[in-house]
């Protein structure tokens, strides 16, 4: 099983970015499909979280700003980051709690890296 990020890249503050993960391989059910983030010197944080059901949950500081969706037809978590600020640069990872056959498996994607300039 793996996780593609994508979708990163370098914009100005008050900008849009949207990242997209897939997960690949020979997936059972879905369940968590969660973003993260890294920034320099920083430990990794939590920034999202949807549920197979349709639940999500933000961290307060992306609240209003970000949006977590899913295609689960596609295997598929997105970002939609928007008023995106300075504090936003980070990598940042998807993170999946996935079941394959008998087994149940989190994992991490490679990590996109967003960088806001003023």
């Amino acid at each position: 099983v793996q996780l593609q990020a994508s979708g990163g890249g370098l914009v100005q503050a008050g900008g849009s970015l949207r990242l997209s993960c897939v997960a690949s391989g020979r997936i059972s059910t879905i369940n968590d499909m969660d973003w993260y983030r890294q920034a320099p010197g920083k430990q990794r944080e939590l920034v999202a979280t949807s549920t197979s059901g349709g639940a999500t949950n933000y961290a307060d500081s992306v609240k209003g700003r970000f949006t977590i969706s899913r295609d689960n037809a596609k295997n598929t978590v997105y970002l939609q980051m928007n008023s995106l600020k300075l504090e936003d640069t980070a990598v940042y990872y998807c993170y999946a709690y996935i079941v394959v056959g008998s087994l149940n498996v989190w994992t991490w994607g490679q990590g996109t890296q967003v960088t806001v300039s003023s």
